[in-house]
């Protein structure tokens, strides 16, 4: 059977792999927050998100124990200043989202040459996940960029998620250059060759937007912006 997004989607939200995570995840489902009592949490993987045409992949590090593991929906549901407020805020000054919110599945929210996914699909206690955890998830990750034709440039949100991208990259058979790169916000990495018979991607290294980094003034809205305007620039500048 052809594999599809929608295929993809379904598989992703059956997953019970990682016993940690799936005792994690429902158990936050259950217990829930006391400003979400009234919610019916997701409490599943969540799925990627975005335009299936998208040429800018984002890739962050895993669904908010009451963020997307509440709502369902990447990136999703956080508070004000949360990481997803804050990184819709963004994707919407910069004209890949139609509206500066995202706080449940059905709020009109839609991205525009750009899909957001992660290296791990479930909620994880603390947001670290093991490293077996990581490699589990990892061939949902190769799929979804197979079934992204148009991806020419990759959004890396965090140290974890650009680790996971260059793996990416190295299963797809492409030979990085020594030394390694290395994460640092606003890097950027063009590599020659091709994969899947078509170029590959340039990766764009910003810090994650949570709020550790954003309240403290380790990112900012400015940085943040300057980040995706790049994206776009990249993605017209074409291969």
């Amino acid at each position: 059977m052809e594999d599809s997004l929608p295929r993809l989607e379904a598989e992703v939200v059956a997953c019970r792999r990682c016993p940690r995570l799936v005792a994690y995840r429902e158990q936050v489902a259950r217990v829930k927050k006391p400003e979400f009592r009234h919610w019916d949490y997701w409490g599943r993987p969540v799925p990627g998100f975005g335009d299936p045409q998208a040429r800018v992949l984002l890739v962050g590090l895993a669904p908010a124990a009451h963020g997307a593991n509440r709502t369902g929906r990447m990136f999703t549901g956080d508070l004000p200043n949360g990481a997803s407020a804050w990184l819709v805020r963004s994707l919407h000054r910069t004209g890949f989202a139609n509206q500066p919110t995202s706080l449940h599945r059905d709020d009109g929210l839609r991205l525009q040459d750009a899909y957001v996914t992660a290296a791990v699909r479930c909620a994880p206690p603390q947001n670290r996940p093991a490293p077996e955890e990581l490699d589990r998830c990892f061939s949902f990750l190769v799929r979804e960029f197979a079934l992204l034709p148009r991806v020419r440039v990759v959004v890396a949100l965090g140290a974890v998620a650009f680790r996971t991208v260059l793996r990416l990259l190295v299963h797809l058979g492409l030979e990085l250059p020594r030394p390694k790169p290395h994460f640092a916000h606003g890097a950027v990495y063009r590599f020659p060759g091709r994969v899947w018979g078509r170029p590959a991607p340039a990766v764009l290294c910003t810090y994650h937007p949570s709020r550790q980094n954003t309240q403290t003034g380790k990112l900012t809205a400015r940085m943040l912006d300057s980040v995706f305007r790049r994206a776009r620039r990249l993605v017209e500048e074409g291969p």
